[in-house]
């Protein structure tokens, strides 16, 4: 993109990033390298939900998403009300002076078309909106990359969502049912394309092949309370989360298998507490993990992995460990059917630890053929994303694109 007489192109990444959710730090860590690989000279920085645990770990310069700093608490004192009140007001001039800072923007994967999970309109939604309308009035590129979405019911969050969609530069989808989404809800994805998830992109160990007496099994958990329309059922669909997954979890212990708890996000430790509690056996521990990669080490060293989580279930089925799904939403159960496992579902709403036991036995006899299956859907999984990593070149930066096909021409 530079030569001697052009300025470094700025490129802003943007989201719930450094908030403690693995998956999506995983999706910036993806974006990040591929910047890095094909675009060496770009100045980046972010404005994201964890401004200083983005500086730390990925050495960028970072700003905290939202004025107000307590956006994420419930308010309700006078003073709280009053203080989200003016933070709305005061990002709208916040996140346009950054984005006019850009070039480009990229949004790195996330559900941040979705409300599978619990969400208010005027949280990231209205935040995400904010950005795609300042990239539009300010001629700043806009990329939603691999990210997900799905129907959503409560209209002001479904217009914002919308808007967002529309407004933005480049749009792609980590699943088709994402992209069938967008178009039920009014955005014309006529040329949107769907790619694997940004995290399939990163390094990986290959899982240990499974030999002799039956190893560890990881279990990835979550709080999971319901999603964005369950929140009268919040603590009754947790409850019976928890009790299935505990009662899982004892029933591999008194088969003598080592259990490994993991998690995706910080919210999620007390579950692990609870289950640690609950079933007070040495064979489970839990594991202290702060990258994917982390997640990726654990699995790799398994024998078969149960988990909710997204992007624990990417993790595992990443590494080639074979893989049943807790799926609290259609994006689990179409990333288990994309790589060859859609037969190893199971409701995360509706834990039937016995149901659950006997789909685990019957995933770890076929172990050996849905390790070989796994291992060459990664490699097309590989190949897609290395292909839309040069289409977002094509479509972001012109000018280095330009200069590529002049030097391939030469």
């Amino acid at each position: 993109m530079t030569s001697a007489d052009q300025t470094p192109v700025r490129v802003g990444v943007f989201g719930l990033l450094g908030s403690g959710n693995l998956g999506n730090d995983g999706s910036l860590e993806a974006v990040l390298g591929y910047l890095r690989a094909a675009h060496p000279e770009a100045v980046v920085d972010a404005l994201c939900g964890g401004p200083d645990a983005v500086t730390a770990r990925f050495g960028i310069p970072a700003t905290r998403l939202h004025w107000y700093r307590g956006e994420y608490r419930t308010a309700s004192r006078a003073g709280a009300i009053a203080g989200k009140g003016l933070g709305k007001l005061v990002d709208v001039f916040r996140t346009a002076a950054w984005v006019r800072r850009h070039d480009v923007v990229i949004v790195p994967g996330m559900g941040v078309l979705e409300a599978t999970l619990p969400l208010r309109p005027w949280g990231f939604p209205y935040s995400l909106f904010l950005l795609c309308a300042s990239g539009r009035l300010l001629r700043t590129r806009v990329a939603l990359v691999s990210v997900g979405a799905a129907a959503i019911g409560n209209r002001p969050t479904r217009a914002l969502v919308r808007w967002s969609a529309r407004l933005a530069t480049y749009r792609s989808y980590r699943d088709s049912l994402s992209r069938d989404a967008m178009r039920a809800m009014g955005v014309d994805t006529a040329r949107d394309e769907v790619y694997p998830d940004l995290a399939f992109a990163l390094p990986t160990l290959p899982a240990s092949a499974a030999s002799g007496p039956p190893g560890p099994v990881c279990v990835g958990v979550m709080a999971f309370h319901g999603g964005n329309d369950d929140r009268a059922r919040a603590e009754e669909i947790h409850r019976r989360y928890l009790d299935g997954t505990t009662r899982f979890v004892r029933a591999l212990v008194e088969d003598g298998r080592p259990v490994r708890l993991l998690t995706g996000d910080e919210c999620d430790a007390p579950v692990v507490a609870a289950i640690l509690d609950a079933v007070d056996s040495p064979l489970v521990t839990a594991a202290e993990t702060a990258s994917l990669a982390d997640l990726m080490k654990e699995m790799a060293a398994a024998d078969t992995v149960v988990a909710t989580r997204y992007h624990n279930l990417i993790c595992a089925l990443k590494v080639g460990t074979p893989t049943l799904a807790l799926s609290y939403a259609a994006k689990s159960d179409a990333l288990m059917d994309r790589m060859g496992l859609g037969a190893y579902c199971h409701p995360a709403r509706e834990v039937d630890a016995d149901r659950l036991l006997e789909q685990f036995r019957a995933l770890e006899r076929r172990s050996v053929e849905l390790r070989r299956t796994l291992s060459e859907r990664n490699l097309v999984a590989v190949r897609q994303l290395e292909h839309q990593f040069a289409v977002l070149t094509s479509a972001l930066f012109p000018a280095a694109d330009h200069a590529h096909a002049l030097r391939e021409a030469s």
